[in-house]
């Protein structure tokens, strides 16, 4: 099961004229009945809503008084989204809005639920074929307005060197006794990071993928975007069935083994080195989860050869 991991507001807790803005892009009366969902690290509403008329639609609204960074997150979804092609296995925008307090998107309701976790194999069979779907729809990329890769994680991959700098005194002792061939590692990841012309979702997780009733994966939350190779959704899918405690090998199939272990180097600096850190306005939880996931990729890294 994803666990759900943040604190939202609802559909409930949206001021009448948002709402009222909404219920016109939606169409077909008042909204009479709202679902929220769990799951992701949005401070704002995620809700399955219900019209008059029956009409249904996916409504995701933050405002920058609770979290500033969410609602600039939410801008660039709104942007990303628009942009995504009809051929791409992703929710169709509706509509969107920014009235300054409240950054609001409307969705097409996809009928379906979360993968199963820890991830079971016939849900890892269509998560990968969703993801070379959608890799071949969004390449070459549909938009440039978006960093590239290796843009928008050099910050992150550069996590072991900031903790060579100053080693906490919990760091894990493989760890600590493998930091050169670590920096090394993530280095090359970034590196691997610089090719590439697709448009990567760069969040895979199962929390950010829908199953629906005939089988197939929609892939949804679009804010991280970035260019990169098309192996880069694939590789992340790998690193969360291998958090959730199941086997990665089909989501990692074709991609170079040293390249996996080099991004996924990179990656666990990025953990290891924020998941101390005070939690941001909002999101109380998230660094529970960042220790998880570092916990989780040490121990399946520290089996893999670093050079």
């Amino acid at each position: 099961m994803v666990q759900e991991m943040r604190v939202r507001i609802g559909w409930r807790d949206l001021p009448e004229p948002v709402q009222t803005q909404v219920e016109q892009i939606i169409g077909g009366g008042r909204v009479v009945e709202a679902i929220s969902q769990p799951g992701g690290f949005s401070p704002g509403t995620a809700d399955r809503v219900r019209t008059e008329s029956g009409q249904r639609a996916f409504v995701k609204a933050v405002s920058p008084a609770v979290n500033e960074r969410s609602a600039e997150m939410a801008r660039q979804e709104m942007r990303i989204t628009a942009a995504l092609p009809v051929s791409a296995p992703v929710p169709r925008m509706l509509g969107g809005f920014d009235t300054g307090d409240w950054v609001v998107l409307v969705l097409d309701d996809i009928d379906g639920g979360h993968p199963r976790t820890p991830w079971v194999e016939t849900e890892i069979d269509a998560a990968v074929t969703a993801l070379r779907r959608l890799a071949a729809a969004l390449t070459p990329a549909p938009l440039d307005s978006v960093p590239r890769a290796a843009e928008l994680l050099a910050d992150d991959f550069g996590g072991w060197d900031q903790i060579a700098a100053a080693p906490p005194d919990d760091l894990d002792p493989w760890a600590a006794e493998h930091l050169p061939q670590l920096q090394r590692a993530s280095a090359r990841g970034l590196a691997a990071l610089r090719s590439g012309g697709t448009l990567t979702h760069c969040d895979i997780r199962a929390d950010n993928l829908l199953v629906r009733p005939d089988g197939r994966v929609f892939v949804v939350d679009w804010p991280w975007a970035c260019i990169g190779p098309d192996w880069l959704d694939r590789l992340l899918l790998g690193l969360d069935i291998i958090v959730s405690g199941s086997d990665p090998s089909t989501a990692l199939d074709g991609i170079d083994p040293q390249v996996v272990t080099d991004v996924t180097a990179g990656l666990l600096g990025m953990f290891e080195s924020i998941w101390r850190l005070p939690p941001p306005p909002g999101i109380p939880t998230v660094r529970a989860f960042q220790q998880h996931w570092a916990e989780a990729l040490s121990g399946w890294l520290r089996h893999r050869p670093l050079i």
